[in-house]
């Protein structure tokens, strides 16, 4: 009888991700999803769906859910300051773009993405003031 029982254990390394890192993951697609469905729905601008539009919102949904994840991983890095500016960027630039889709002028675009990156600085910078380890 050459059968041999399994070891007890972990049968080797592990190279799973850990559980933040799945949630940054996963939260990060979301985001790219969403992010382009909202894009290629402005563009569309109410026209039929064409294949120009669902390759618009892929590769906008993609460039977003990789820059959100990145960030997402870079900026433990940082200290509170520049991990809120980072955030604060990434924001007023994701939400000025989809802005700008709307046709409206580059000052407007420019003035109302200025305006979500100074929220989300306040809100971030609060968030990692209070929250430090």
């Amino acid at each position: 009888m050459a059968h041999a029982a399994p070891a007890s254990g972990t049968s080797g390394p592990r190279t799973t991700m850990a559980a933040g890192s799945r949630l940054s993951m996963g939260l990060s697609l979301l985001l790219g999803i969403v992010y382009g469905f909202w894009a290629s729905g402005i563009r569309r601008d109410g026209g039929p769906i064409t294949a120009g539009n669902v390759l618009f919102g892929v590769l906008t949904g993609v460039i977003v859910a990789v820059l959100c994840f990145g960030v997402h991983r870079m900026s433990f890095r940082l200290p509170r300051e520049l991990r809120a500016t980072v955030w604060a960027a990434f924001a007023g630039i994701a939400f000025g773009y989809l802005y700008s889709l709307t046709d409206a002028t580059i000052l407007r675009s420019t003035i109302m993405a200025l305006c979500v990156a100074a929220g989300v600085f306040a809100a971030m910078f609060y968030r990692y003031y209070t929250h430090e380890k």
